[in-house]
């Protein structure tokens, strides 16, 4: 696993789990963006600018913060890369990686999870309306549903890994 600069006492587990997060938010978002580019992935009515503007977007918000928990088990997650203004060159704070990743996976927790349970459904007969645009809808947004807890294990990976760190430098 070095050949993916993960760091050498990050688990292996956490090292997978992280470069996952970005895959699985990736289907969503080619679905966004197919739909906006009029591939007959869903209804095609009524697609405005700034329907575009906010697809697009939402793409590239979503696979920024997935792409962020690669920090988790690589060294820019622990020492900040020295191109950042004020921050470059300094040792991260644990916390300051472990309170926004977790509030982050019980956010998306939250979003999923109400969306899943509560708004699907409906969601994909308005948007879909053939069998294979419901199906290829399901495969796209389904995966969705494991980046919270993905997130959830690399963050607490990171804070016992950064923990235990600092237990040994203070001795």
């Amino acid at each position: 696993m070095s050949k993916i600069n993960a760091l050498p006492n990050v688990p292996r587990w956490a090292v997978l789990a992280a470069h996952i997060v970005p895959l699985v938010t990736l289907p969503s978002g080619l679905w966004r963006i197919a739909q906006v580019a009029g591939f007959p992935v869903a209804e095609q009515l009524g697609r405005t600018g700034r329907e575009v503007v906010v697809a697009v977007a939402l793409t590239l918000v979503t696979e920024g913060l997935a792409l962020l928990t690669l920090g988790l088990v690589r060294p820019w997650g622990e020492i900040a890369p020295r191109w950042l203004p004020l921050i470059g060159g300094r040792r991260v704070p644990t916390l300051a990686a472990v309170i926004p990743a977790l509030l982050g996976a019980a956010m998306l927790g939250a979003i999923v999870g109400w969306f899943a349970f509560s708004q699907a459904a409906s969601l994909i007969g308005r948007v879909a309306q053939t069998t294979a645009q419901q199906v290829v809808l399901v495969v796209c947004y389904a995966p969705l549903l494991v980046w919270p807890p993905l997130l959830v294990a690399t963050t607490v990976a990171y804070y016992r890994r950064r923990k235990s760190g600092l237990a040994l430098l203070a001795q």
